[in-house]
């Protein structure tokens, strides 16, 4: 497989681009476009993206019989961890009677069953910048074989047929889908085509981010206007397994806590309850709303700031500021006795950062926990609004 030598900077590291999904099904639909109306093999398909930049992607199958011809090309995602790399994109191409070009899914591309996405409900999850893709090239390879210039083998054109009829399938999207936001989406099925520029940008905060905004505006088109934030699988388990709260409409925000913040408040929800760990909650609570190691690191030097405001020793202080981990910092404030002093500290400045994020536009509470210590403290109306998600008597939201 040829890779594209597209490079990016991200932070420190250099990394390689790849290409979408949807750029696999143009090229696969390029590649069995002629392959059915001029009878030609193509090895490899040179496509222009939205953005810009120009990629050949190889052609590994190809078939094909009477009124159909089938090619499939392998997904290239370049450095970015993507779930879909190295899968096949197949595009079967074929006549048909509906003028123009169709485009429609087949096994392992997903199924929309929710209002709210890019495509209709029933449609297949071919989103609108692949499926004009698709089209282009479709239209590009059919027009350049009319006019008897793709190739010195005679058009296979079939008398009396007004179209072409266009299926992507990803066979390995059956079982890709898990590992992707589909589920929870409600595209069934499979994965989707994806990708408005062509290109994957590898570690791209605005496509993790996009994610969290269509989940969220997918609830409000639904009817929700209550948010369950989590930001990952700890404050998924912990509010699930100690909370009790049911999960079914959760979503989780990742490092992205600002970005969350500003979306709910814009799609126009009313409430928000945020679960997290200490390790986030301590830097949203310093006022960072990006919490990824690379933006910012303070979580034991707030800890250490607010045990100083309760009166914690100069030793103690020490203490937390060398701590490895927020659990080794908690240690050291109940050995001083000052957890619960700190922890009420903490909650007041977390409190204050997150109503000011939101500009007082939305409630929004949040309930902070260890994995070690448990629930360590709570906004003033987080345990009350949790009631909204409990899935037993509320005991635990005590």
């Amino acid at each position: 497989m040829r890779k594209l030598e597209e490079y990016i900077n991200v932070g420190t590291k250099r990394m390689r681009c790849g290409y979408t999904t949807g750029s696999c099904a143009a090229a696969a639909a390029r590649a069995a476009t002629e392959l059915l109306v001029a009878g030609e093999v193509v090895p490899a398909v040179t496509l222009l993206t939205p953005a810009g930049i120009e990629v050949v992607i190889e052609v590994e199958e190809h078939d094909a019989g009477p009124g159909w011809a089938e090619c499939a090309v392998q997904k290239d995602s370049g450095d970015d961890p993507d779930v879909t790399n190295g899968a096949l994109v197949y595009a079967r191409v074929e006549y048909c009677d509906e003028p123009g070009v169709s485009i429609d899914g087949g096994v392992g591309v997903g199924r929309v069953t929710r209002e709210g996405l890019d495509q209709p409900v029933g449609a297949a999850a071919i989103n609108s910048t692949p499926r004009r893709m698709i089209r282009e090239q479709v239209e590009e390879a059919l027009s350049l074989a009319q006019a008897g210039i793709s190739g010195d083998q005679p058009s296979n054109s079939a008398p009396g047929q007004k179209g072409l009829l266009v299926t992507v399938s990803i066979p390995a999207g059956v079982e890709l889908a898990a590992k992707t936001f589909n589920p929870r989406l409600g595209i069934e099925g499979g994965i989707s085509v994806l990708g408005t520029g062509g290109i994957v940008r590898p570690m791209s905060e605005d496509a993790l981010i996009a994610s969290i905004e269509l989940e969220m505006r997918m609830l409000y088109e639904r009817g929700v206007r209550d948010l369950l934030v989590v930001p990952g699988n700890y404050g998924r388990d912990f509010a699930c397994g100690q909370l009790k709260l049911n999960m079914d409409e959760a979503v989780s925000c990742s490092n992205y806590f600002g970005a969350t913040i500003d979306a709910a408040v814009v799609l126009g929800f009313e409430r928000v309850l945020i679960v997290g760990h200490i390790g986030k909650m301590a830097k949203v609570a310093g006022g960072i709303m990006n919490t990824h190691s690379r933006v910012a690191d303070c979580r034991v030097e707030v800890l250490a700031a607010h045990a100083a405001l309760v009166g914690a020793s100069q030793d103690t202080v020490g203490q937390i500021m060398g701590a490895a981990t927020t659990d080794a910092a908690l240690d050291a404030l109940k050995d001083a006795g000052l957890g619960e002093a700190a922890m009420a500290s903490l909650m007041c400045n977390l409190a204050d950062k997150l109503d000011h994020r939101a500009s007082g536009s939305l409630q929004i509470e949040a309930i902070v926990f260890s994995n070690v210590h448990g629930v360590l403290g709570a906004t003033p109306g987080a345990f009350e609004l949790a009631r909204l998600w409990s899935a037993s008597d509320g005991a635990e939201l005590q």
